[in-house]
């Protein structure tokens, strides 16, 4: 995935207004979704004017793909904790399911929007596939380990990790999105917990369901 934010605007005051207005976007689009949202929402949500918007970003797909680069790199570190060597099974599975929750939580509006552009269109398609083989690739390695353990035999890594990882962006997204976004009611270790149990249940088991 190639994406080259802007130069940061160079007064406090422009940092200030752009945080605004990023602030007001990642709002109305956890609500309404990125396709149902407009720059008008945007800038109203943000206490800023529409002309505003744009001496920031030229779209609010403009605005997503600057979001996007962001995203990958707080993905790609959260997601470092569960490759961390002498954990247990159950530690690494938490430890996975955690990254994921957590990232989905900080960067939900991100999420939200990269997936909803991902069905309309391709370069945003290919920002989700990128996005999402992080987490895949993190847990078909985990997967082979876990075979040379004992564990799964008769499963295929890669699609374990596929499917792994649509539930966790399908709960995920439930659970944050849900409710029109009412998402800060939910109790994160509860929800960390039931997927780390889903996610330990399916990768550490010996023989056939």
């Amino acid at each position: 995935m190639t994406v080259s934010p802007r130069v940061q605007f160079p007064t406090l005051r422009g940092r200030q207004t752009q945080a605004a207005i990023d602030a007001g976007a990642r709002s109305v689009i956890a609500r309404k979704g990125i396709l149902a949202t407009t720059i008008s929402d945007i800038a109203a949500e943000a206490g800023k004017s529409t002309a505003s918007f744009y001496n920031y970003y030229d779209s609010k797909e403009a605005m997503v793909r600057e979001w996007a680069l962001r995203f990958r790199d707080e993905a790609r570190e959260r997601s470092r904790a569960a490759a961390e060597p002498g954990l247990s099974n159950w530690e690494r599975s938490y430890q996975a399911t955690a990254a994921h929750w957590h990232t989905y939580r900080h960067q939900l509006a991100e999420i939200i929007s990269i997936s909803q552009l991902a069905m309309v269109n391709e370069d945003f398609a290919e920002y989700w596939n990128d996005i999402c083989s992080l987490p895949t690739a993190l847990i078909t390695r985990m997967v082979k380990h876990a075979q040379q353990q004992g564990f799964c035999a008769d499963d295929e890594p890669h699609l374990v990790a596929v499917a792994l990882v649509s539930m966790l962006n399908q709960f995920c997204y439930t659970q944050l999105a849900g409710n029109n976004g009412a998402g800060s009611a939910v109790d994160d270790e509860a929800c960390i917990i039931t997927l780390a149990n889903v996610f330990y249940r399916t990768i550490y088991h010996k023989g056939a369901a």
